[in-house]
């Protein structure tokens, strides 16, 4: 007769499973593969073996975020900065979240916190630029980014900002420059139309209507079924007289988007200049 005797686990022989462990790295392989909903779970489920973990808290705001979860992410982050009250990049996600939160001017106190810790931390100042330019104060977002290209004048995103904040600000020539310097620091593989399709716009009000037009086609070949960009090459065609491509970009146009009533309006009184 074989007589088996349960032993308590402080004396099972052998490597213990980490169980924490196991369950973090699964939820950090499913966030990185954007399945947030199980994430969270695995988050969650870690969390009870240790519910003040900063890691696993940050991480389950994150999640959260994305999921579109605002209030419950700023809980997370909330309960993790009173562990560690000091870490910048908790601030600056809170900041993110309270944006996100349609509550610009107490994410911009959080990210005063994030900065004060580290007046240097380039990710703090790239938000802390957009969190200012959705309150409207350009100057300010324009030092940000600014600061942000003394650190790293190297970055095309950085660029691409100021670019946008130089559009608000009337300043055209000078965005230009920007949208231009993007550009050139971009690689091919990762050209952004978006950037293209910005520097046509303020073309645009230079009236620099057929560089626009080589913008669009840029951004166009990055995007090819993007309307709104259709509709700006059209409108700049319009400005040149070519009648007959501007329609076959609205036209394109409605093809993809149906409800995009600016193209129809547009291709309308393109047909009746013909």
């Amino acid at each position: 007769m074989i007589r088996f005797r349960k032993l308590p686990i402080e004396k099972w022989e052998g490597q213990k499973i980490d169980e924490k462990a196991m369950v973090t790295k699964r939820a950090d392989i499913l966030f990185d593969v954007g399945k947030y909903k199980d994430s969270v779970q695995c988050y969650t489920a870690a969390l009870r073996f240790d519910p003040n973990d900063i890691y696993l808290l940050n991480r389950k705001g994150d999640n959260l975020s994305r999921l579109g979860h605002f209030n419950e992410a700023l809980q997370c982050y909330d309960k993790a900065l009173k562990n560690d009250p000091e870490n910048e990049f908790i601030w600056n996600n809170k900041a993110i979240a309270l944006l996100n939160s349609n509550k610009p001017q107490e994410a911009l106190t959080a990210s005063d916190r994030a900065l004060k810790i580290n007046p240097k931390n380039q990710l703090v100042l790239y938000w802390r630029g957009f969190i200012l330019e959705m309150l409207g104060r350009y100057n300010q977002a324009l030092s940000s980014y600014e600061k942000l290209l003394e650190l790293n004048p190297d970055d095309p995103d950085v660029w691409n900002a100021r670019g946008n904040i130089l559009t608000e600000m009337d300043r055209t020539e000078e965005a230009l420059e920007s949208y231009d310097k993007s550009l050139e620091l971009c690689m091919d593989e990762a050209m952004d139309s978006s950037t293209w399709n910005r520097k046509g716009n303020a073309l645009m009000e230079l009236s620099r209507f057929d560089e626009a037009v080589n913008c669009y086609q840029q951004a166009l070949a990055l995007d090819p079924k993007n309307d709104v960009i259709l509709s700006n090459k059209g409108v700049a065609l319009i400005e040149l007289g070519r009648f007959e491509e501007a329609i076959e970009c609205f036209r394109k146009a409605l093809k993809i988007n149906p409800t995009n009533e600016d193209a129809q309006i547009l291709r309308d009184e393109c047909l009746e200049n013909l």
